[in-house]
This record gives C-alpha cells, structure tokens and sequence, in this order.
C-alpha cells in the first residue's frame, strides 16, 4: 500500500455487478457476481481488463458476496467452495497480469471483503445489525480473510462495512492477518447505515497496523466530501473514496431505483478532502473510470 500511494491519487476501478450485466450476464441469484467465479470465470477477467483499460490501477476481487456457506448452499463441496473464494483472486491477477504488458504504472490486485450481510443476500449490508454475536462474526470473517489472503493479493478491500460494531470485529481480524487493507464503510445521511456518528466509527480504525486508508463506499455521491474529511482527521490516513451512481437499492426486486447524481467532475472534491484513492462502486462503468482517470491526470 505503501508503494501504491507513493504515486499520487489512485484510480480504483468501478462496479463490477453492472458491468457483468451490461454484458448479458444473470446476476439475480443469491450469490450474485459470485455466481461467475464458477459459472463463467473468463466474464470476470474480461471486466477487471477493462477498466484496467479505461485507466484504473487496482482491481478489486469478485469475492465481496462470496462466502463458503453461501457456495456450498448452492450446491459445492467446501473445499470447492474454498477453491472459489480464492479463484477471485487468481482471475484478477491473471488480468493485472495482461494489462502491466501494456503500461509502465504498477497496477494491483485488492481482495474483496465484504459485509456479512452481502453474504445474507436480503440487502442488510445496507443497514447492518444483523443480530449476530461479535463471536458469529469473527467465524464468518475469519476464514474467509485467511482464504483470501493465501491466494496472493496485493491488498484488501474491506468495503460496504455498515455498522461500526461489524468493524470492532474486524479490524483485530486484519492485524492478524497482515496484508495491507483500506477500509471504508457504507455511509447514509452523515452516519454509517447502522446509524453511528462517523467520527465514533472511524475511531474504531484506529491504531490498526494493517489498515492503510479509510473512506466510504458504496454510498450517495454527496456523502463523500464529509465522510471523507472525518475519515481522515480521525484516523490521520489517507482517505478512499468510491461512491455508487447515487440511486437507491430497492432489496425487492433486487435493482437500483431513482435518479443518480454521480460525476466523475466531483472528484476534484474528494481529493480536496483528502481521499488518494477514488473510483466507483455500483453502477459506476469503464466509460465513468476513464473519465475519472482523466480528472486525476489533470489534477
């Protein structure tokens, strides 16, 4: 991570559900894009490619929802399961690989850590309280950072993280391990989505020896000036920054509703609060990364 940040502002790369589905591919099964990593790998290298393309350093692992209870409900052995989980990890390489021939900027492979609700599949990574122990979680989280970790990334992405108690559990769990990680929650009118001030839940990073920058994700385009700035005065770390198209999840019909406000212009604002790392999450495409890129060129 150190090295990674020594080179300025980072260009992350965007969604990977919408850019699975521009390409035709069905994501409307409990395990989502995970679904691919056994499906059909070569669509998930083929997506990491492109906003490699479109200008994006690192990619981020198709591992966000995928986790071995999922997998094995869908029909795998554990070690199978297992052997997805750090497939994710594998593809992304394989694509870093190709795209390193092809420029002199280091490129990076970021594994994916999602929230244990992405893995629920009912939407409460956007809401967090999932009436589980901090132990339940260490089990869930546990086992999946050590299968992520031994398949060579990198860095993490411990990403969408709603609830500041989910946090508390993880952050030990990083310093275990010892890969560098950025860290960003899920933000909604000024909190996390399970309602806690941000200054008290970014306090929760603090001290950690493996989390190198803290933001938010997957949140509306303007919460992110404010988290930001918090997240960098509290924890004293660079800030990461990669908001959705700004529409709402509608857990239902399981789609994106409303009308999105996110400009790849805003970024210039992201950086002036401090974030050095900034791309997109969901809905945001290769074509959205290009032209982030291009504001960080200028900046």
């Amino acid at each position: 991570m150190t090295e990674l940040l020594a080179h300025g502002t980072v260009v992350l790369d965007g969604g990977l559900s919408n850019a699975l589905e521009d390409g035709g591919h069905d994501l409307s099964s409990n395990l989502w894009t995970a679904r691919l990593l056994r499906d059909n790998p070569g669509a998930i290298v083929a997506v990491h490619r492109r906003y490699f393309a479109a200008g994006a350093r690192v990619a981020t692992t198709a591992s966000y929802q995928a986790s071995v209870p999922g997998l094995t409900a869908a029909g795998l052995t554990r070690s199978e399961a297992e052997g997805q989980i750090a497939s994710s990890v594998r593809l992304a390489r394989e694509a870093r690989d190709e795209a390193a021939t092809h420029t002199e900027a280091p490129l990076y492979v970021a594994a994916s850590v999602g929230p244990y609700g992405a893995a629920l599949a009912d939407g409460s990574e956007y809401t967090g309280r999932y009436g589980r122990t901090a132990g339940q979680l260490r089990d869930f989280h546990g086992p999946r950072l050590e299968l992520l970790a031994a398949a060579g990334p990198d860095l993490l992405a411990v990403e969408t993280i709603p609830d500041a108690e989910e946090a508390e559990v993880l952050v030990p769990l990083l310093d275990e391990i010892g890969l560098p990680a950025w860290f960003s929650y899920s933000v909604a009118n000024g909190t996390t989505r399970a309602g806690q001030p941000l200054a008290s839940a970014y306090e929760v990073l603090r001290g950690s020896r493996t989390i190198r920058a803290a933001g938010l994700n997957c949140s509306a385009p303007t919460e992110v000036p404010a988290a930001v700035r918090t997240a960098v005065a509290v924890t004293n770390l660079p800030g990461v920054a990669y908001p959705n198209r700004g529409e709402a999840w509608e857990n239902i019909s399981h789609t994106w509703v409303g009308s999105g406000t996110f400009d790849p212009g805003d970024v210039r604002s992201w950086i002036d609060a401090g974030a050095q790392l900034v791309g997109g999450c969901c809905r945001v495409g290769a074509d959205d990364i290009a032209a982030i890129a291009d504001v960080v060129a200028s900046c």
